[in-house]
């Protein structure tokens, strides 16, 4: 309830900054396309309200996580960690950024209400208008951040099935990696560049002969001996 409150509160907000800057919009503006402006003032609201921010459910599962690139639930679970954790590495900085803009507004409302000047209390109150405007675009990003953070979470956990390792990402990615660079070398032909060609079979070939010495064997068994001494002593 009291997010949908907030909506409401947020899409009036965006529609008197809207309609305020009707008048300033004479000087950009021909006659009728300022009459045309005023015409499409709920149209523009609704507009602002709906556009698409960021990836949709459908979008992360076939243009973010597609299969060739990411072919295992591993590869596909820890390229959810990481998008999840740029999305809140975003959310964390435009909340500083939404903090010094509310410090901005309050500075503003004490600084117009005391200001003689003319000039400058035309460009306080610019300034205002501007951050205010501002505050509901950071809201409505912040919003879809936090969307994109709870989708991933959820495909984090539809991708965990227990069949890996969800503490090690190095423990996946031989046998990612190595299924990523076989369909890769499928699309290699006549026409593909020396440089492609030394590229994608290089690292296939590698890839193929670090499974075949199981070089990374040690490594795989550290991580385990020392994820299990700090587990909890029964």
């Amino acid at each position: 309830m009291e997010k949908n409150f907030k909506d409401i509160v947020q899409k009036e907000e965006v529609k008197d900054i809207i309609q305020k800057e009707e008048v300033h919009l004479n000087n950009l503006l021909t006659t009728d396309d300022l009459s045309a402006f005023k015409g499409m003032v709920d149209e523009l609201r609704d507009t602002w309200t709906k556009k698409q921010m960021f990836r949709t459910e459908t979008e992360a599962r076939f243009s973010v996580l597609q299969d060739n690139r990411y072919p295992t639930k591993a590869a596909k679970y820890w390229q959810c960690v990481r998008e999840q954790s740029s999305y809140l590495d975003n959310l964390m900085a435009l909340s500083f950024d939404y903090r010094r803009n509310d410090a901005k507004i309050n500075w503003l409302e004490k600084k117009i209400d005391k200001e003689e000047d003319d000039y400058k209390l035309t460009k306080y109150q610019i300034d205002l208008d501007e951050a205010r405007f501002g505050k509901a675009s950071m809201e409505k990003v912040a919003k879809h951040r936090m969307r994109e953070i709870k989708m991933w979470s959820k495909l984090k956990g539809e991708f965990n099935d227990g069949s890996f390792n969800d503490k090690d990402v190095n423990q996946h990615q031989l046998e990612s990696y190595g299924l990523q660079y076989h369909e890769k070398a499928k699309t290699l032909n006549a026409n593909s560049s020396e440089a492609e060609i030394f590229n994608v079979m290089g690292q296939l070939q590698s890839l193929q002969r670090i499974k075949a010495s199981g070089e990374l064997e040690s490594s795989y068994k550290e991580l385990d001996k020392i994820t299990n001494d700090d587990k909890p002593k029964d």
